[in-house]
């Protein structure tokens, strides 16, 4: 699995009660173009083009677990499957994760992952972003 980055301003998204992680909707959204650690929100960011199985914004990422124990938090999303369907998707190399909900700032960034080369899916094909399930999406506490 690709070792997910994360956006600068994500850390102080979170500081300044941006982020609900628990209800907010996230999403995974694809593009061919590298991210930056210094991009913010989704505008920033070229998506791929829209049809064939993806649509515009990308897929959610559905809330499996949000919580804290003894001050570590975890949050754990049920992994995203695309596919294609009456032709093909892509070129894309990045899957980036973002927040769906806040409109201020709109689409706040979180993190992407880098498939090192970029993909393309015939029809038929799929790609599925594993999440992963006992570690989380991230998990972070207070020692």
């Amino acid at each position: 699995m690709p070792t997910p980055s994360y956006f600068n301003a994500f850390s102080e998204n979170i500081a300044e009660g941006v982020h609900d992680l628990g209800s907010d909707t996230l999403k995974i959204m694809l593009t061919n173009n590298a991210p930056i650690a210094t991009n913010t929100i989704l505008a920033n960011l070229v998506e791929i083009s829209t049809g064939n199985g993806y649509s515009a914004g990308g897929s959610a990422a559905t809330a499996v677990t949000s919580a804290q124990t003894s001050g570590t938090y975890k949050l754990v999303r049920a992994d995203v499957t695309i596919t294609a369907s009456g032709g093909s998707i892509g070129p894309f190399r990045y899957a980036v994760l973002y927040n769906d909900t806040p409109t201020s700032p709109a689409d706040p960034l979180i993190g992407w992952i880098d498939y090192g080369s970029s993909l393309t899916l015939a029809d038929g094909e799929s790609i599925t972003i594993d999440f992963p399930g006992s570690a989380g999406v991230l998990t972070f506490g207070f020692a």
